[in-house]
């Protein structure tokens, strides 16, 4: 994780032209600096030192955006620009975004407090601000076209509203969104409860991120945008597994996760060794009568789902979605199957006449991340983090809560692989194993079948050999 004085050595200051239509002479005049950032990490909570109080939260992999207070105004300045964007370790890509990331820097406020937030458009084309979910002006909802005409390139708007409700927000475009979205243009907003809140708990950590999807093909760098239904990479922060921080907390700390969806579908989002509460939406806190512990929690297209948990089991805890297809990165779905076939050092051979050759190994997909397969440049495994006991055979949509009793409070350093204590972990067992009970029989049916076949099927199971035997 980078300090916020590591960040303020990162930042820049972007200047641009501002719409003398949109931005009135005095706010010109004194348009806030464009803080910038590059780096993937994880940045520190940024303590708030002007306006109101409050318990910052953590972007995964991002950073919130610094402001300054102006005649007791919250000011920010937001620059929708291209960017470059680390979504793992060798795989950069070609995005849009805000303030040199994508998605863009996390806002934070407090119930009640006025903002004004300047957007200056460095984009080819015009853009707008939707601020998702928030009570405000008609004519600040920021629809092209609808409630105000579109930023063109090269100009600055300013929106201004009060913060009316606390919650979990997030924004993005609603300018040729099909485009825009798909380029990875979004950004948290957090409102934070101006005083104790009967259904809003405190925390000691908070962390939030926003879910995206690209098409963005192997070897290529920029996602193709026309696409619909069939992404191949699936993202938490514009940021793929193994590229994605872990969460780090400390034992028996009360942690909440916020999270919002920007993909085309839905995230039955997963995890490991503890049970959760969804504690809020972006409609607000959920009642306490509406809540109930879990393990999975689905969160549709558009939503923002809030939930908590008390770290009582140290580990390194799974979190994942439970589609497995987005825990899988770059991958087509065109792939033949050859479970129990013998194809070994085919791959290899054919790989140089067909570059985007690919089929599923012959003990399953596990193989492809063991089989050291030539991939092009700038292209991520499929799967594949390099784990305690071995390959972790997961991409895309996963991470690990790691918690632990030696954790500082406040401190959100990865603190490493988990040291289990002796007798805890499962293992290979080494003498005898008796014949396991196994059941060929299918069941029953409702009803008989009305043309019977005119022969039995035979089908048998295939059993390749074990890996030892390789």
């Amino acid at each position: 994780m980078t300090s916020r004085r590591e960040l303020f050595k990162l930042a820049g200051i972007a200047g641009g032209a501002v719409a003398a239509s949109a931005v009135s002479r005095v706010a010109m005049a004194a348009l806030p600096e464009a803080v910038s950032q590059a780096s993937a990490d994880t940045m520190a909570p940024l303590v708030p030192g002007t306006g109101r109080p409050y318990n910052p939260v953590v972007t995964l992999n991002g950073w919130t955006l610094p402001w300054r207070m102006n005649a007791g105004v919250k000011e920010f300045h937001l620059v929708a620009e291209p960017v470059v964007r680390e979504m793992a370790p060798g795989f950069k890509a070609h995005l849009w975004g805000y303030n040199g990331q994508s998605p863009g820097p996390t806002i934070e406020v407090v119930e009640g407090d006025r903002v004004r937030i300047f957007v200056t458009n460095r984009l080819p084309e015009h853009t707008s601000m939707h601020w998702h979910g928030q009570r405000l002006p008609n004519g600040m909802d920021g629809v092209t076209g609808l409630t105000q005409p579109g930023i063109a390139p090269g100009k600055t708007f300013v929106y201004e509203f009060v913060a009316r409700r606390p919650g979990t927000f997030m924004y993005h475009p609603h300018a040729d969104e099909m485009t825009q979205m798909a380029m990875g243009m979004m950004g948290f907003w957090v409102t934070h409860p101006k005083a104790r809140n009967p259904l809003i708990g405190e925390v000691q950590r908070d962390f939030c991120f926003l879910m995206s999807s690209f098409d963005i093909e192997p070897g290529a760098a920029t996602p193709r945008t026309a696409e619909m239904t069939d992404f191949n990479l699936w993202a938490w922060n514009s940021r793929v597994f193994p590229g994605i921080d872990s969460l780090n907390v400390r034992l028996n700390d009360k942690v909440r996760i916020r999270i919002g969806n920007l993909t085309m579908t839905n995230h039955p989002i997963h995890l490991h060794g503890h049970e959760f509460l969804v504690t809020g939406t972006d409609g607000g806190p959920t009642p306490r009568s509406a809540r109930w512990y879990e393990v999975t929690a689905d969160v549709a297209v558009g939503q923002m789902r809030q939930i908590e948990f008390l770290a009582d089991e140290e580990g390194d805890w799974a979190f994942h979605c439970h589609k497995s297809h987005h825990t899988m990165n770059a991958m087509g779905h065109g792939l033949p199957n050859m479970i129990g076939v013998d194809h070994s050092g085919i791959s290899r051979k054919i790989h140089p006449l067909i570059p985007d050759y690919m089929v599923m190994g012959e003990r399953g997909m596990g193989d492809m991340a063991e089989m050291e397969m030539p991939i092009p440049d700038n292209t991520v495994p499929m799967m594949g983090g390099d784990g305690p006991f071995g390959s972790v055979e997961m991409g895309g949509m996963f991470s690990v809560v790691k918690v632990r009793r030696d954790q500082r409070p406040g401190d959100y350093k990865n603190p490493g692989w988990y040291r289990h204590p002796a007798g805890t972990v499962a293992h290979e067992v080494t003498g005898p194993v008796a014949e396991p009970p196994r059941s060929g029989d299918a069941g029953g049916s409702a009803m008989p079948r009305m043309n019977k076949a005119s022969a039995p099927t035979e089908v048998k199971a295939r059993k390749p050999s074990s890996h030892s035997e390789h």
